[in-house]
Parts: C-alpha cells; sequence; structure tokens
C-alpha cells in the first residue's frame, strides 16, 4: 500500500506543471493567452535544451560512448582493461625511450636553464646529437613521406634566407612590407598553377591543418551570414584528412562522413549527394586522399556543389604541387581545380611536394566574398584597430620567405623534373607490388602514394617485417593496411628497387605462416581496431603524447 502512495505522489509531483498550466486555462478565458504564452516559452526551453545535448556525431555515438563508460565501472571488466592497459604502457614506454636513445647511449635530458649560457659550439653540437636519435635516417630514402627534401643546393639557400628574414612578421606589415609582398606573390603563383583567374586570392598559413581549419571556419560563417544556416554542418569522405575532425570539434559545428567505393578507395558520390540537407555548408573532396593516394571525383563533387548551391573545398594539401604539374610531366588526371565551375576553393601543401621549409601551405578561395569570412578584424580593441588574416597573430616571415625563394628557385622545369621522378618511381612500386600473392593494392592510386592490404594475414605483420628492414612504412586502419608515400629522397638510384625486392621477400616469408600472430606495437594498432570502445583507444593515444614529453623513461 505505501509503495503505491510514493509512486502516486511522484507522478502528482513531476505532472504538476503541466496541471498547473491547464488549470488556468480552465479557469477564465482572460488566462488563455497567458497559459499559452508560458507553456510555450517552456516547451521551447525544453525542446532547446534537449536539442542542445544530442552529441554533434549523433545519439547513437553518444549512447555507445555512455554505455561503454558504464561498463568500464564494473569490477570484472575494469580489472582487465587495467592490465591490457598496463602492458600498452610499457610497450610504449619502451619505444619513446628507444627513440630518445642514440646507437650508443641515452642522452641525458635537460631540465633546468644553465647557470652560464652554453656557447653556440656546444648548442650546435647538442643540435647534431638530438638529430641523431630515432631509429631512421630520412636521407637514405626509408622513410613514407615525412621529409620532403629539394636537394642541398636548396638548403644552401634557406640557411641564406633565413638569415636575412629570421626577425621578420609579417603581422607588422609596415615595418616588414617585403615579405607581404611575398606572400602576395606566393598567392598569385599558385592561383595561377591552379588555374584561378584574377579573383581568384589566398593566404599563407602555417601547413594542412590551419589550411583546413581556416575553411571550415569560413563556409560555417557564410553560412550563417548568407544563407541563414543555424546550425552548419560539413559533408567529407571517410578518407578525408583527419584536420577536418579537428577543426569541426574547435570550431563546434557537426561532421557527416561520406562512405566511400571499396573497391576505388574514393567517395561515393551516390550517398554523398543523399546526405546533403538545407544545413550543409561545404563540401570536400581529396585530391588525392591520403590514405589510400587515390583522387576523389572532384568533377562530380563540383556538379553537386553547383546543384544544390554549396561550396566546394578540394584537399589539395598532400599532393596539390605534383597534381599541377602532372600533365606537364606527361600524366593525365581528370579536372580537380578552378577549372571545374563548382569548385570554390583549394589547400595545397608548399612545405610538402613544393619543397618549402616546414611549415607553410597556401589556402586559395575563387574570390573575396569567401576570403573575407577568414579574416579577424577587431574595431573596439584599445590597443587600435586589429586584423590579421589567419589564425596566428605574428607569423614567421622567414618561412614565408623560404617558401617564396623555393618557387623561384625551382621555377616550371625543376617542378615538372621532380613530379616525372616522383611519379616515376611510384608507378615502379606499384607494378612490383600489386601481383604478389598475399596482398593487393587498394583502389587505383594515381600519384605518388601506394596502399596496400591482405586477406591471408594481419597486414601489420608486414608493416613490422619492412620495419626490421629499416623501412617506415605507414600503419593505416578501417580496413587495417599500410602505405608507402614516395617524395624525392625514394628517386635516388636504387631505392624503389630496394623497396620492391625487400616488400617481395617479407610478403613471402610471412606466407609460410600467414596465422602467426603480430608482436609488440604492430600488435598494439591492430588491437586498436577491434576494440569497440574508443574511448579505450583514446587514452592509449594520450598515453603515447605524454610520453614523448617524458624526461625520464623506466625500461
Amino acid at each position: 500500500m505505501w509503495t503505491s502512495k510514493i509512486i502516486v505522489f511522484g507522478i502528482n509531483r513531476a505532472t504538476f506543471p503541466l496541471r498547473f498550466l491547464l488549470s488556468l486555462g480552465n479557469k477564465k478565458l482572460s488566462y488563455q493567452p497567458l497559459t499559452l504564452i508560458i507553456f510555450s516559452v517552456l516547451a521551447t526551453h525544453t525542446v532547446h535544451k534537449t536539442l542542445k545535448r544530442i552529441p554533434k556525431d549523433g545519439i547513437l555515438a553518444g549512447f555507445k560512448r555512455k554505455f561503454f563508460s558504464l561498463c568500464r565501472k564494473l569490477p570484472v571488466i575494469k580489472n582487465k582493461i587495467d592490465i591490457e592497459f598496463e602492458k600498452a604502457d610499457q610497450t610504449l614506454e619502451k619505444d619513446v625511450a628507444q627513440l630518445y636513445t642514440t646507437l650508443n647511449a641515452e642522452l641525458a635530458c635537460i631540465t633546468q636553464l644553465p647557470q652560464a649560457g652554453m656557447s653556440n659550439e656546444n648548442i650546435i653540437e647538442k643540435i647534431k646529437e638530438y638529430m641523431d636519435l630515432g631509429p631512421y635516417n630520412w636521407k637514405d630514402g626509408k622513410c613514407s613521406g615525412a621529409v620532403y627534401h629539394g636537394g642541398n643546393l636548396l638548403t644552401e639557400l634557406f640557411v641564406k634566407v633565413y638569415e636575412l628574414t629570421v626577425w621578420a612578421n609579417p603581422l607588422h606589415m609596415n615595418v616588414f612590407p617585403g615579405v607581404c609582398k611575398m606572400e602576395a606573390e606566393v598567392v598569385r603563383i599558385s592561383a595561377n598553377l591552379f588555374h584561378g583567374d584574377e579573383n581568384t586570392c589566398g593566404t599563407v598559413t602555417s601547413g594542412g591543418t590551419e589550411s583546413l581549419l581556416l575553411a571550415v571556419k569560413v563556409y560555417r560563417d557564410w553560412a550563417r551570414d548568407a544563407k541563414g544556416i543555424l546550425n552548419p554542418e560539413i559533408l567529407v569522405p571517410t578518407t578525408a584528412h583527419a584536420a577536418f575532425d579537428k577543426a569541426c570539434q574547435f570550431l563546434d559545428i557537426r561532421i557527416v562522413k561520406v562512405p566511400i567505393n571499396s573497391k576505388t578507395c574514393t567517395v561515393d558520390l551516390k550517398k554523398m549527394r543523399r546526405l546533403i540537407t538545407k544545413n550543409t555548408c561545404m563540401l570536400v573532396g581529396s585530391a588525392p586522399g591520403y590514405p589510400h593516394g587515390c583522387m576523389d571525383d572532384i568533377q562530380g563533387i563540383a556538379e553537386l556543389g553547383q546543384r544544390y548551391d554549396v561550396p566546394v573545398h578540394v584537399d589539395a594539401c598532400l599532393g596539390g604541387f605534383l597534381i599541377c604539374f602532372m600533365e606537364k610531366a606527361g600524366y593525365r588526371l581528370s579536372p580537380f581545380d578552378f577549372r571545374l565551375e563548382g569548385v570554390t576553393s583549394i589547400s595545397a601543401d608548399t612545405h610538402k611536394y613544393g619543397n618549402s621549409p616546414k611549415g607553410s601551405s597556401v589556402l586559395l578561395f575563387k574570390n573575396l566574398e569567401f576570403k573575407h569570412y577568414q579574416y579577424f578584424v577587431e574595431t573596439n580593441w584599445p590597443g587600435g584597430i586589429y586584423a590579421s588574416p589567419s589564425l596566428a597573430g605574428s607569423r614567421a616571415g622567414a618561412l614565408v620567405a623560404g617558401c617564396w625563394a623555393t618557387l623561384l628557385s625551382f621555377g616550371t622545369d625543376g617542378y615538372v623534373d621532380s613530379t616525372r621522378k616522383i611519379i616515376e618511381t611510384t608507378k615502379y612500386i606499384l607494378e612490383g607490388t600489386k601481383n604478389i600473392p598475399g596482398v593487393f593494392v587498394m583502389g587505383n592510386p594515381e600519384v605518388s602514394i601506394v596502399a596496400w592490404a591482405s586477406k591471408d594475414f594481419d597486414i601489420y605483420r608486414l608493416l613490422a617485417a619492412m620495419t626490421e628492414k629499416g623501412w617506415q612504412v605507414n600503419a593505416l586502419q578501417f580496413p587495417p593496411s599500410i602505405h608507402f608515400c614516395v617524395a624525392h629522397c625514394q628517386t635516388q638510384e636504387g631505392i624503389k628497387e630496394k623497396f620492391v625486392m625487400d616488400f617481395k621477400s617479407s610478403v613471402n616469408s610471412i606466407m609460410a605462416s600467414p596465422e602467426e600472430p603480430t608482436a609488440d606495437t604492430a600488435a598494439i594498432y591492430g588491437t586498436t581496431q577491434r576494440i569497440p570502445d574508443r574511448s579505450l583507444v583514446k587514452e592509449i593515444a594520450f598515453k603515447y603524447l605524454d610520453k614523448l614529453y617524458q624526461t625520464e623513461f623506466k625500461v
């Protein structure tokens, strides 16, 4: 009896606001407008609060996070996770400690300012020691991507340029107008390379991540201002660079992932069309995509953009300064730039195949209407009117000057020659590995990356085997796969032949016992893909990043 009374009491309390409002409406006609107003305000407030609590990645994803969070509190599950985390922690500790160790001994870490400043000679010697750390020597051509080296003569040029511009800051354009002129010329040269017209404009940024973040900001603000979209969202292929996820996290907007065609490894245009809504403020295509080196159908995406009045961004950060020279080097590609009416912006990293110093990138817009949404201007600051074109306030003028100097040093002929060598090397590796039993090439790589997967063995065993032979190969996921990115370093004589030979021998060795498990770090990478609770994977990544900032290790 008493339990039923408690339940009735609870129901009465929960429904009191609604019953109160209804009673107001039943008393006199004069109360009805007030009742409607109060009820509408409360209902609107409740709906607004509820909608604000829906995660940007959807209700299902939020539910899964909450479910796994509760499961992790169960003692049996918690103990098992703690044991596995301890194993992963020890492996990561060992790996990072090895990165910070020379061939001879572990270097002592500097954790306090020296009482007296070190001499220039001692500092230079220290830098040389630090630059020798790690298991790889990128100069021997065995590192995938990472270093886009334009040759020793270019390095000598950079040193002289840096000496002349080390204190330059484009923020103070009245003090360093020469650097601002260099930036304007880099933008105009790049606009011409991507077939822009007199209205094409842009800026030099610190790298691909800043370029993509700014592009997302531009289209978010444009959508709100020009189209009245309150909750803008962007559509990107699942293979688009993770910097788009970072941009949406920073800018608090929703990112919608469009599946790719499993055979071509390019975005599925039919699914992209179906996912376009009234809130879509940006369509993205990769040229090429980082994981598999395949070119999305930019022409098809541009047509969707025109049909639905949605801006289209071409992410050419990785291969931009290859694809714009490929036709002249004898390799035809489908249209991907401002020749397509629907393309409204392009990002291309000058510090990759442009061979400029790290970090510089170019973000181009079809016209000033879009670019103005990139600017930050504060007109009411007591310090004066503050205006900056990109994320940073102060910027390294030396990097802008280095980028400008590189473009002039290479010239069209230099870039075409470099492009031809890189594409030839990539195609050699592609042809030499695509018919090896046990592995297969993913999609149709057209530029500088080749990716492989396997149906017969754990592909991360191949990554470990190539690592033992001195090659630094990149691990991919969903599906498990690996890739190798060809740069200028790999065009050295004998490198591509050595890669194919080591690749074949590694696969043949693995195929002798394909069921054998993967060990060490490669095993951790494989395991992370089978964990449904992605927060656990994030914690492993946190551990790795934390260890990179350690100065003492227990191994």
